[in-house]
């Protein structure tokens, strides 16, 4: 987390860390642990100069291209929103198009923004959770 905030113009604001079981991975595959931070972009960044950063952090701490879908990566970093920003092209879906039905990303998103309406949505983070039907496993680490 401190790596990002080299990103934002203002103090990140950081979720605790959560476990939880894998969602879509292949057989096998352990347990993941996941976090939201919100920032603050500098003037002039856009969507698709942030994602490229990310990436770069993502490939200073070992990920490589994936060969599986899904597959265990050391560091995933999802733009999951960008304000009221929306994209849909090849390397960017902004906001994440998962985001809304995914427990391991709406709990630690709700700690941070739970009144956040996310793009092309018209329920709270907090509402959205509240509803999910979903049967992941989170355990709050830290």
């Amino acid at each position: 987390m401190d790596r990002l905030e080299e990103f934002s113009s203002h103090p990140l604001l950081r979720s605790a860390l959560w476990r939880s079981s894998p969602v879509d991975c292949p057989p096998g595959s352990p347990e993941f642990i996941n976090a939201v931070v919100g920032l603050t972009p500098r003037p002039a960044e856009t969507p698709e100069s942030l994602l490229a950063k990310l990436q770069t952090v993502e490939m200073d701490f070992g990920r490589q291209p994936k060969t599986i879908l899904n597959e265990s990566r050391p560091l995933d970093l999802d733009l999951l929103c960008f304000g009221t920003e929306m994209r849909n092209t090849r390397k960017l879906t902004v906001p994440h198009p998962r985001a809304h039905l995914r427990r391991f990303v709406l709990e630690p998103l709700a700690e941070v923004a739970p009144t956040l309406v996310l793009a092309g949505q018209t329920e709270t983070v907090i509402q959205l959770l509240g509803k999910l039907n979903s049967s992941e496993v989170l355990v709050r680490v830290g």
